[in-house]
This record gives C-alpha cells, structure tokens and sequence, in this order.
C-alpha cells in the first residue's frame, strides 16, 4: 500500500422625430418583402451539412469560433446545390449517403427552418407595432417636456435589449431543435440496414470493424482497413467512409506532451461495510483506496469532460538501445488525454475478508472478471476492481481509449500477481516465510506454483490484448529513495525472476510509497545507472501537480495524481479539473479520513 505525499456599454442612438418615423416606415416595408419571400416555397436543394468536429471541453478555455452555418442561413440562398453526398454524422454511427436517412433529414431541416421564419416574422411585427407606438407617442406628446420623451427613449432601449435577447433564444432553440431533427433522421433507418445493407458477411465485419478503430480516433488504420479491400473501389460505402475519416484526422491537433495528466488508484473496494469496520486497517484503506462507487463517478465525470485513456508509449518511444523520443497524440479538439495506473494488483493476503476482490479471471466470454468470496465462503464473479469496470466502461463508450489505450497495471511479487500465488517462495518454503503465506499454505494443500503460474499467465495475456501494460512497483514493495543500491538490485531480481516471465517483461517502474530516485531536476546517479541497465525506460512517482512530465534522451519520467479518500477529503481543488470530489465522496467512509504520517 503506498503511502502518499500530501501535498458597449453600447451609447443609444437618439433618433429625431423624423428618423423614428422614417426608420419606422422603412422596417415595416422590409417586414412586408420578408413575409413575400417566406411564402414562396424554396425550390432549391440546401447544402448537406458538413460532420462537425467534436465539442470542446466546457472545462477548457476556447475562443470562440464564429457559427458560419448559423450566417449563412440568415442569408438569402441564391445557390443552394451540392453535388457531394452528405457527411457523417458527429459519432460516427451512421453515414448520410443512404436515400432514406437523407429524404428524413433533408425534411426535418425544411421544416425547421420553416418554423424558425414564423416564428421570425411573428416575432418582427410584434416589436414594429411596439415600436411605432412608441415613435408615435414621442411625436405627439414630445413638447410637454424632456421627462416625457426621456422615458419613451428609455422604453426603446429596453425595447432593443428584449429583441436581442428574443434572437439569442431563438438561435439556442434552433441548434436544438437541429440536433433533435437529425437524431430524428438518423433513427428513420435502422442501424443495420444503414451499416450493412449491400455488404457481404465479410465486408460487413471490415466495415465495422474500421468505424470501431475510427471511433477511438485510429483514423489511419481505419482507412487502410478499407481501402486494403478488394471492395474499396467497388463500395461508394467504403469510399465515402473513407473521406470522413480523412476529414476526422486533418481536424484533430496534437496535444502538447508536458500537459498530459496521470492519475492512480490502489484496489477498489468492494463493500465498505468491511473496510471500514474500525480495525487497524480501516484508517489506511479510508486514505489510499477508493470505493467502486467513486471510481465509477470520477471515470463519468472525466469522460463527460472529454479525457481520453492515452498509452504512456503514445507519449514517448525508446528504441533499441533505450534512447527515448517524443510521440505524438492527436485528438479532435475539445478531447483531453490521460494516462491511467493502478498500485499493488496482487490481493494481498491481508486484504482477505476486507471487502476486496481476491484475483483477476478469464471467464467462459474471454472477458477480464474479478472473483469475491462471500460471507458463505461461495464465489461471486463480477466487475468489482478497475481493470474489468474500465473493461466494461469501454464497451460502452470505445471513445474514451486512444487507439485501444488502457492503464498500467503495477505490481509487486511477494505474495504473487493478480491474486495468484506465483512467488518461488510459496514453493520453497524458507524458514522465513511470514505468518499470511504460511496460513494460506496450510489453507491450501492443493497448491501447485506452476498451475498458478500458468493461470497468471493467461490473465496477464488477456489483459495485454486489451490494451493494457504491465510495470515494476518493485517485488518487495521497496522505498527507492531509502534502500541501498545492493537491495534494489536483490530485490529487482526477484520481480525479473518472478513476475517478468509471467507479464512478458516491461521497462516501466512506478516507485512504491510515491517515492523517486532524485529530489533534482534529472536523474542520475547509481540507481538510475543499474535500473536502466535492467531495461527500465520509463519511471513514474506520486506527485500532486496536474502536470508532471519529463522526456529525456535516456528516460521518460511521470508525475501521478492518487484519486483516494485522502485527497478527495483534504484536498478536493487539486482534482477539480477532472470532477466533483465533495459530490463522488462515498457517505460511508468515516471522516476525518486519517492524516499522513
């Protein structure tokens, strides 16, 4: 368990009697030309809208962009024809070039905008009549003093404020009403006669497959899946999927690097009820972990605000000889990346009866699960830690992983990885064993180290299909900055002899109790010299800063952010840009949640 570091006016115009009269008569001739126009049926086709790039974050600062669609509807249409199909829509779930989707849509647009013109027009003659009157009333009693024709000024500007604000409403209600009217179009054809109509079996699968990778934003592979096929130049299905994912990637910017966000998590908690029964545990699990309740909050409120699971490798690569180079992540804008982790993804045995999962499994659908023992000793199989609720998350949103993205997964190896109990240790038996080993030893006199060893294996594969990485948190769950260099050497060789077969190696590290190697600006020194001759590339620390990143010519190092009980208690303002700790904070943790140290 580690322990964390705390850490214009605008001047009115006064009109003479004259101009009001004047200005009057000349709105009320416009008004007469606008209603004669209105009435004649628009013969012309409007242009199909072109797929919008994706909103941007409410949380982040955009200047804003002037709305062309919006001006170019107030402008009389002279020519309205577009010989080009119509675009995707914004989620991609669909694409317009289907006769149906686009009779629907082109309808509900006519009549939006016919509605919109009433509403107008009823809109203008009500404010021309008020003005007149008011015009009317200044000519004929403006003799009788100043007061009197201060106040018909002043009811002329409130006049013009109303109409400005009558416009804004309607110009709020008209890019709703637009999005109701397209969802309407889009759901007036199936799903599956718009996705798969006219496609083999074969090219259905191709066709989904690459809206798939497209949806988390791989917009090149998704190209060259399509145009790979022997269907490509036959397909006007493919070829048109192909130019909205061309537009889709020439709209996305690269994300600069050093504002990439890291946040982590130890295991969740199943059932506070048993973690926070007032024992010796209860204060630390109150400090470090986070319920499954919380994380499913934050993990909504994060997407909700447009983060995006990106790869630490999609930050920097190393090459052969461990030189580091800078990557790129390019998102539509509005879209926020960050690199997900979690600590300590073993089930320690002292976490048994605690409320906690107690291992990762493969079930019979080849999906990650977790399995729970029950008060009855019965075995429960579910979505209770982070791997299989993100798992899940993603099934349900794919656009929350870039390019297939998920976390880091850290580990030690004393009592095993991912609740099984592949330590040479448990085999060997030395006269040190601790008391928890030998307990669950006499508990299990089945035990063989090659079955778990083997089962481990097949969870971590699993895992890796999925997207995720694997990193050291050291065997012993060793504080790096304190230990001398002879005990990090002994101690990484047990995680290389124990756990690297197991996760096929990896060259990340994320140091135990937050610590790090250096207090200075680089790294340096005789552990950081030994862990890169290990092959460790990549290091990450506890930090609370929203941004910590550091891309050397020999190493890439991470600031991590603990979204726990601590933090959420004392000091909520540090996560507000990823949600609302005082609304995802659990009701059952007891509070004060205990101080560090």
């Amino acid at each position: 368990m580690s322990e964390l570091k705390p850490d214009s006016e605008k001047k009115e115009e006064r009109l003479s009697d004259k101009e009001k009269v004047n200005t009057e008569k000349t709105n009320a001739e416009e008004l007469n030309a606008e209603e004669l126009n209105a009435e004649k049926p628009n013969a012309e086709e409007p242009n199909a809208e072109e797929p919008n790039a994706e909103e941007p974050n409410a949380e982040e600062p955009n200047a804003e962009e002037p709305n062309v669609e919006k001006l170019n509807e107030e402008k009389p249409n002279t020519e309205e024809i577009n010989e080009e199909p119509p675009a995707a829509s914004e989620d991609e779930d669909f694409f317009f070039d289907d006769n149906k989707a686009y009779e629907a849509r082109r309808a509900a647009r006519l009549e939006r905008r016919n509605k919109l013109r009433r509403r107008k027009k009823r809109l203008r003659i009500a404010v021309c009549i008020v003005v007149a009157a008011a015009a009317a009333i200044g000519i004929g009693i403006g003799f009788y003093g100043e007061e009197l024709q201060n106040f018909v000024s002043e009811q002329q500007v409130k006049i013009a404020q109303m109409v400005k604000s009558a416009d804004r409403k309607t110009e709020e209600e008209k890019t709703a009403q637009q999005t109701n009217a397209e969802a309407e179009a889009e759901n007036a054809v199936t799903p599956e006669v718009q996705d798969t109509d006219g496609l083999s079996e074969e090219d259905k699968t191709l066709y989904r497959q690459a809206k798939y990778a497209a949806k988390q934003y791989d917009y090149d592979k998704a190209i060259s899946m399509l145009q790979n096929s022997e269907t490509y130049q036959t397909s006007e299905k493919f070829q048109h999927a192909v130019k909205v994912y061309q537009k889709k990637k020439e709209s996305c910017v690269s994300w600069p690097l050093d504002q990439v966000t890291h946040v982590f998590y130890h295991t969740l908690i199943k059932d506070t009820g048993k973690a926070f029964d007032g024992d010796y545990k209860s204060g630390d699990y109150d400090q470090v972990m986070t319920t499954i309740d919380e994380f499913n909050q934050i993990t909504q409120s994060m997407y909700d605000k447009g983060y995006v699971m990106v790869s630490i490798y999609d930050m920097a690569t190393a090459d052969e000889n461990g030189n580091m180079n800078a990557g790129e992540i390019l998102l539509p804008p509005g879209k926020v990346p960050f690199v997900l982790s979690q600590d300590d993804v073993c089930y320690y045995h002292y976490m048994d009866g605690d409320g906690f999962a107690t291992k990762l499994i493969v079930d019979e659908e080849g999906k990650i699960r977790n399995e729970y023992v029950e008060d009855d000793g019965s075995i429960s199989v579910g979505d209770y830690d982070m791997v299989p609720l993100i798992d899940r998350f993603v099934e349900e949103h794919p656009d929350f992983s870039y390019r297939g993205a998920k976390g880091i997964v850290a580990l030690t190896g004393y009592n095993g990885i991912l609740g099984y109990r592949t330590d040479s240790s448990y085999e060997t038996r030395p006269d040190d064993l601790d008391a928890d080993k030998v307990k669950w030893l006499d508990e299990h006199p089945d035990f063989n180290l090659n079955t778990e060893r083997e089962n481990a294996a097949r969870v971590a594969q699993a895992m890796k299909d999925e997207g995720w990485l694997f990193a050291s948190h050291t065997w012993g769950h060793q504080n790096v900055s304190q230990i001398s260099l002879e005990r990090l050497q002994a101690d990484t060789q047990k995680f290389k002899e124990n756990v690297d077969p197991l996760i096929g190696g990896t060259d990340i590290i994320i140091f135990a109790f937050g610590a790090d190697l250096t207090s200075v600006e680089d790294y340096s020194g005789e552990k950081f010299e030994y862990l890169k001759s290990q092959g460790y590339n990549y290091y990450c620390n506890v930090d609370s800063s929203q941004y910590f990143v550091q891309i050397r010519s020999n190493y890439f190092r991470q600031g991590r952010r603990n979204l726990d009980g601590y933090r959420m208690y004392y000091n909520p303002e540090l996560l507000s840009d990823l949600f609302d700790a005082q609304s995802v904070f659990d009701s059952s943790r007891p509070v004060p949640v205990p101080t560090m140290g």
